[in-house]
């Protein structure tokens, strides 16, 4: 078992990895040479920690992958998500109703046409988010999750700073 902090990392962090990497995938095929390097190492970070969260979270009995999580799509993996959906009625309601809830796919997070400005201010929110609950989770009472989250301290504030945000100069200890 975890506590209140530990399941929010869990449930925040674990809803944010899976989307910015899928999301980094597609901004690797069209984006410029700045949002791409941005989105390999966002998608190198999180690609890293994904499998030592998923343990952490076996151990601890917390539920990981996060179900019904958002999914980054492109607008035609969206259609055709869409599409897929609303012809499939031969499926046996009784089935589907047994079946875990089908994932959230969003397109762009305003749902606006892809900009590699829109994308760089957009990672550098979430990986700011992911920064913050590692801090947290770097005050746990269990050591193990404070370990953790303190082997990560250094790589997320680099990322951070690679993406374009900014330090505050009052963090420092």
């Amino acid at each position: 078992m975890v506590d209140g902090d530990a399941y929010a990392f869990f449930r925040s962090v674990g809803a944010i990895a899976p989307y910015e990497v899928d999301y980094a995938k597609h901004v690797g095929t069209v984006g410029n040479a700045q949002a791409k390097d941005a989105a390999s190492k966002v998608s190198q970070f999180f690609t890293e920690m994904l499998p030592q969260m998923d343990s952490l979270a076996t151990k601890f009995h917390v539920d990981f992958p996060i179900l019904g999580q958002e999914k980054y799509a492109t607008e035609a993996d969206h259609a055709a998500h869409s599409v897929t959906t609303a012809t499939d009625s031969t499926a046996d309601s009784t089935a589907v109703a047994a079946t875990a809830p089908a994932p959230v796919m969003h397109t762009a997070p305003s749902h606006a046409a892809y900009t590699d400005e829109a994308y760089l201010h957009h990672v550098q929110h979430q990986v700011g988010l992911v920064k913050e609950q590692l801090r947290r989770l770097s005050r746990n009472t269990n050591k193990e999750l404070r370990d953790f989250a303190q082997s990560k301290t250094e790589a997320v504030a680099q990322l951070f700073t690679a993406v374009g945000g900014k330090e505050d100069a009052h963090a420092h200890h």
